[in-house]
């Protein structure tokens, strides 16, 4: 491997009841629930010898929740504490925040079509269009890979930060269809270069599996 490489874990925070009830959640403050809760300390556990040079994270709260339960339990001293970065955070939906998408689709029909067409110009009033997640992402990505070559980092965020990064790796376009995983506490690998970023591992859920958490308690 090159000296230039960085390997990234990537992950989506622990569930939240809005994830569960269908609501957009964006900037908002919206803590983990119990399932969520479980989510992160199983993927903490996972983890836990993992050589992680930074872990860094969206500072909204379920974000910071999940990073905080993997730095408590890691090995590296060097993961302690997470590191906040609002360029990890989840897009911003603005009026569409706190509704479910039932709700948007009545409400803001239109909107709502364009939106749901993954239109990349389409801003939701005081929110951010794909473009510009996408652009706030990727320039998020180089400036904190740039910092650890050589070295492994963590980044927990949000689905829309999770969606940008595997159609970076896997150089899909951002108005194009999503038919890949974005699941709560997966394991994500992708490696940096300063040339590309490479899709390692997607989805890896192995550690949500009830067998696996049995073995790990053993």
């Amino acid at each position: 491997m090159s000296a230039a490489a960085t390997r990234i874990i990537a992950v989506r925070h622990g569930e939240t009841e809005w994830n569960v009830a269908a609501r957009l959640q964006g900037h908002l403050n919206v803590e983990l629930n119990d399932k969520g809760r479980w989510q992160a300390q199983c993927l903490a556990r996972a983890l836990v010898n993992e050589p992680i040079a930074a872990i860094y994270t969206s500072d909204l709260l379920r974000a910071l929740a999940t990073a905080q339960a993997i730095a408590e339990q890691s090995c590296s001293a060097s993961a302690r504490p997470p590191r906040l970065h609002t360029g990890l955070r989840e897009r911003g939906f603005g009026i569409f925040a706190g509704q479910t998408y039932a709700q948007i689709a009545i409400d803001w029909p239109e909107e709502f079509r364009r939106w749901h067409a993954r239109d990349p110009h389409f801003i939701p009033e005081g929110g951010e269009s794909l473009f510009q997640v996408d652009a706030r992402v990727t320039n998020t990505l180089h400036e904190l890979a740039s910092q650890h070559q050589g070295e492994q980092i963590v980044l927990v965020a949000h689905g829309g930060v999770m969606d940008v990064l595997y159609r970076m790796a896997t150089r899909q376009p951002i108005e194009t269809p999503r038919n890949w995983q974005l699941g709560n506490a997966a394991i994500n690998r992708l490696l940096w270069t300063p040339q590309a970023l490479t899709l390692v591992d997607w989805s890896d859920t192995r550690h949500l599996d009830a067998s696996a958490i049995d073995e790990i308690d053993a």
